[in-house]
């Protein structure tokens, strides 16, 4: 099957559904015009795009593993953070929304930064200041990040964060914001769903942090590498990531050990505001 003849498949689910396209593009937080090229074979779907289109048609299991798999094969499995800047980074953070809320299990590995899930508002500007995004589309995205957060709340989903030590060192804004946003994470890390493990620079590394990476369930894997995010639903793929993940947490300080180490590096922060 080519993207066309997906394309050509994902109308007739939606036709047989009785959903008109505009319904089902709003599900999948997709434009309208979006889902008509896809339907009509002139865009190649991403897997987030049809696995998106899927939940909106609340298909079968089957149907849903068999069509993301075809979609695996034909998509492009890497885009460039350029494309995502073009057409509107707060519109990707609606993409990953939406996968986020057919997730049961989100387990992030971050050793570049702070998890945007846990990021405060200031932390999200400090990291995006070299994008060069205008200040519209800056906070529009902000805004979009902001909402995203608002499901760590629900208390029926799990959320896992591995974060390195250096993360939190890294001075990416001024030292009193630093200050507020380790003690964010702390706070954070009380809630009953959320683990959050800082990997200590003291301890002997089970392999290279590498690449920052979001594991959704055991279905999809997306990776971040620094011009572009890769998307992938492969089987060894997954669980390779799951394994990395797995080997550090193995190491990683939690709970009172993790309270600890945070609220170290929040003071030195604190004491050199007082100092400077």
């Amino acid at each position: 099957m080519n993207r066309t003849d997906l394309g050509k498949a994902l109308r007739e689910l939606r036709v047989a559904s009785g959903k008109q396209a505009k319904v089902v593009a709003r599900s999948a937080a997709m434009s309208p015009s979006k889902l008509s090229k896809i339907e009509n074979g002139a865009l190649p779907p991403s897997v987030l795009d049809v696995e998106r289109v899927l939940e909106a048609l609340e298909v079968s299991a089957e149907i849903k593993a068999e069509l993301a798999e075809v979609a695996r094969k034909v998509a492009t499995e890497a885009t460039a953070w350029r494309i995502y800047r073009r057409t509107g980074l707060y519109k990707h953070q609606e993409e990953i929304q939406a996968v986020e809320a057919q997730t049961t299990l989100l387990r992030v590995f971050q050793p570049s930064c702070i998890p945007g899930l846990l990021q405060t508002p200031e932390y999200v500007r400090g990291v995006q200041q070299s994008s060069e995004l205008t200040d519209d589309a800056l906070e529009k995205m902000i805004g979009a990040r902001l909402r995203r957060q608002e499901a760590l709340y629900d208390r029926a989903r799990t959320f896992r964060f591995l974060i390195t030590e250096s993360v939190l060192r890294w001075r990416l804004i001024p030292a009193p914001m630093m200050a507020a946003q380790i003690d964010k994470l702390v706070t954070m890390s009380r809630m009953p769903n959320i683990e959050i493990g800082i990997v200590p620079l003291s301890e002997p590394m089970p392999g290279l942090p590498t690449s920052s990476f979001v594991l959704f369930d055991s279905r999809l894997a997306i990776i971040e590498i620094p011009h572009a995010e890769i998307t992938t639903t492969e089987v060894r793929d997954i669980e390779l990531y799951e394994d990395k993940f797995n080997a550090f947490h193995a190491v990683a300080l939690s709970g009172d050990n993790m309270w600890d180490l945070a609220a170290r590096i929040r003071d030195d922060f604190l004491r050199e505001q007082e100092t400077s």
